[in-house]
Formats: structure tokens, sequence, C-alpha cells
């Protein structure tokens, strides 16, 4: 078994992010350092975290490591759905992500009280962009209060603020 933590830091070691160059060729691996100011962003807001590329990244590995990557997995794929325009390929995408992360029993199946649940299988008779929004605000509401916070004071957050800053 991989240990999660040790993952994040051996790219903190050899300070590279996964950055994926389009979403039609592989991930490639990048040097990448982001700036003080792009770090201190990121503790100003969620939002700030999440529309940075490295920030995302950095995200991803820490709630990976804490084994609760559901919520931001589920977060980019409803991102990715907003942008799909084909009637045909809205229906295909919502079934595999209600299939990943809504359905009981689901492999990443988030956290979603009754009510929302119930709404989104309803919108989900005819999908449109907008039939996860409410689980997907959910989801976000959970990162913003849960694993953005304990993100800020994680050591990773901090090693990237040491490492934007030019220190060891």
């Amino acid at each position: 078994m991989i240990n999660r933590e040790t993952n994040w830091r051996s790219m903190m070691l050899f300070k590279t992010f996964p950055v994926r160059e389009s979403r039609h060729t592989m991930p490639q691996i990048k040097s990448y350092r982001p700036t003080t100011e792009e770090v201190t962003r990121w503790a100003q807001s969620l939002d700030n975290l999440l529309s940075s590329k490295c920030g995302l990244t950095a995200l991803r590995l820490f709630m990976k490591s804490e084994y609760s990557e559901e919520n931001i997995e589920f977060w980019m794929a409803c991102e990715e759905f907003k942008k799909i325009r084909s009637r045909s390929k809205l229906e295909s995408r919502a079934k595999t992500i209600y299939d990943k992360f809504i359905r009981p029993d689901s492999p990443k199946e988030i956290n979603l009280d009754f009510y929302t649940r119930e709404s989104l299988q309803q919108s989900l008779l005819i999908p449109m962009q907008s039939s996860f929004k409410a689980a997907q605000n959910r989801a976000y509401f959970l990162m913003e209060h849960n694993s953005y916070p304990r993100f800020l004071d994680s050591e990773l957050y901090h090693r990237l603020c040491r490492f934007a800053a030019g220190e060891r």
C-alpha cells in the first residue's frame, strides 16, 4: 500500500506537480513554482485555490492523503459537465457521474442529504448543464468547511508557502 502522504511529499521534494496539458493528452510532469502571491491568495478563499492549477493539484493531493478526494473529484466532474453541449453526451456523462458519485454504495459516493439526492434524481430525467448544481454546491460547502481549513493548516500548504518564498 502506498502512503498517500509520502506521495505529495515526494512530489514536493522534486518540486513538481502533475499538470495536464489538455483533456486529450496524458499528464506531463513539469517543474512549477507557485508565486508567494498565488499561495497567499489560496488562503483568502476556496475559490482562489480552485481557480489555480497548482492550488487545485495541491488540494487534490491533500484530500487524497486524507482519503476524502470524492468531493473534489465530484466538483471537478460537475465543472466539466457544465461545459457539455450535446444532449447525448449530457445524458451519458450524467449517468457516469451519478454511478460514480451519487448512487448509494457507489465507489466514491459523496455525502448528500435526502432532499438534494431526490431533487438531483428528478433533474436527471432530462439532464441539463445545471442538473448537478445543488449537489455540487453541497460538495463545495463540505470542502469549504472541512477540507479547506485543514489544507490551510497542513504541512503541505506550509511547505508550499516556504517553497514559493524560495526556501527549502
